[in-house]
């Protein structure tokens, strides 16, 4: 049987780059699954901001993280799910567990990275990385955690900030040595530096992007298929629909406040899905089939 990680395994070793929607919320995830994505990474940033309303500085913990993460799982069996675990919420004792969790509630994949806790967005200054040895115990008790072999392992590294990409690139390797099956290195400044890291490091590597000027002064934004001729194994959007949507919850804000200012109703379809979409997206017709299967003749 082709469990979730060999199904997403097979799609990092496929010949074109694996390009992944961040989501974090049941609209997100059906709406990746509805555009014809296989896999999707859960944005542990938008995660935080999204359900507890605070920015990710190492807020959420494991419960929230991992409740949310098996939500997702349990509506999107065909969409391939990664999960975000942070630094693992502590040592190598508890990252064991926390593997063990998120594969539990349904992912293909889940990443660990190497920041000091309490973690930031990788893409916020002030970062700093844990000595490497430690996340070298991270990602063997990660590796012996899972129950499937073919549970993706992620290791991702903050090093290129704080000490420099060839520091980045000499912990991908020591990480990969630990068995980690996918290698990130989060927030490289130029293209070079991917190219760098694809032609130095051991196993395939993931970057993440953004749209415009999401990510002004840390990694530049790069069309997929120029990633894929320098080596790019997969690409992640993480922050698009999240803040996509905020600026879209925004948008409709502000027409509310325009209507309460003037004396007349406003119609703005432009703001909006009809409740038909809607419905359609959330899974309405599955929900009213199952009601008539049920119900007493």
């Amino acid at each position: 049987m082709q469990t979730r990680g060999l199904a997403l395994r097979k799609l990092i070793e496929g010949q074109e780059i694996l390009i992944c929607p961040g989501v974090y919320d049941g609209f997100s995830t059906r709406l990746a699954a509805k555009y014809g994505y296989q896999t999707a990474v859960i944005s542990g940033a938008s995660v935080s901001e999204c359900h507890l309303g605070w920015a990710d500085k190492g807020i959420m913990g494991y419960e929230e993280n991992v409740r949310v993460c098996r939500a997702l799982a349990d509506f999107s069996e065909d969409l391939l799910l990664q999960a975000d675990a942070d630094t693992g919420y502590g040592n190598a004792v508890n990252v064991h567990f926390a593997v063990r969790g998120f594969e539990a509630a349904g992912m293909a994949a889940v990443m660990i990275e190497d920041q000091l806790w309490p973690k930031r967005c990788g893409h916020l200054e002030g970062k700093a990385v844990i000595p490497a040895d430690e996340m070298v115990d991270k990602v063997k008790s990660a590796v012996d955690a899972r129950r499937d072999h073919n549970f993706v392992i992620k290791a991702r590294t903050d090093a290129a900030g704080p000490i420099g990409i060839n520091a980045a690139i000499d912990r991908m390797n020591m990480y990969a040595e630990a068995g980690a099956d996918i290698l990130f290195a989060d927030a490289l400044l130029s293209e070079e530096d991917i190219k760098k890291a694809c032609e130095n490091v051991a196993k395939p590597l993931t970057v993440n992007m953004g749209l415009g000027l999401l990510f002004r002064g840390t990694t530049p934004l790069i069309h997929p298929n120029r990633l894929q001729e320098i080596g790019v194994a997969m690409v992640s959007y993480p922050r698009l629909m999240s803040t996509g949507a905020v600026r879209g919850m925004m948008n409709a804000m502000d027409a509310l406040d325009d209507m309460i200012k003037g004396d007349q109703p406003v119609e703005r379809p432009d703001l909006l899905v009809s409740f038909k979409e809607l419905n359609n997206l959330v899974g309405l017709d599955y929900l009213d089939e199952l009601e008539d299967r049920y119900s007493s003749s």
